[in-house]
């Protein structure tokens, strides 16, 4: 376990990963998931992506609002639990826009086909193991050798 805020913990592990894997349960009660870019990488229990209209997430989530959003580091995972809506934020949307979201979203801020999801987290957990790639194979060997776990830090936190 780290010394560190737990709140911090998943801001810093969030920060370092662009993109999440958004989890929703279609109408049909089938689990969807796909890939979006993180806007809002100040974490404080809120997620911001940008999305299409008309896409399924929207679709999803306004059947289902409950969501899982999944993000995979190098070294450390973060899952969040939370509650999805899709925000009519102009101003939020074109403070968001970016040029990483130019190349993957037509239309730009002003487009009424883009739209905001927002996700209120209301739980974390993550899984955070240490070094780099390096030092996580000389870890693997020292467990295999000792018969001891590989140390890491992991922790749930309530939002």
């Amino acid at each position: 376990m780290t010394d560190k805020d737990p709140r911090t913990k998943v801001t810093d592990l969030i920060k370092g990963i662009r993109t999440a894997m958004v989890t929703t349960t279609t109408s049909g009660g089938e689990l969807h998931s796909r890939p979006l870019a993180t806007q809002d990488v100040d974490f404080d229990g809120d997620v911001y992506f940008i999305v299409e209209r008309d896409s399924s997430v929207v679709t999803d989530v306004a059947a289902h609002p409950r969501v899982n959003v999944a993000y995979a580091g190098d070294s450390s995972w973060v899952s969040l639990s939370g509650t999805a809506r899709v925000l009519d934020d102009h101003a939020k949307l074109a403070e968001l826009w970016n040029t990483f979201t130019d190349a993957w979203m037509q239309g730009g801020p002003e487009d009424p086909r883009n739209v905001l999801l927002h996700v209120s987290a209301e739980s974390a957990e993550y899984w955070d193991s240490p070094g780099a790639k390096v030092v996580q194979l000389a870890n693997l060997v020292k467990s295999k050798v000792t018969g001891r776990r590989v140390e890491g830090d992991s922790g749930t936190v309530e939002l």
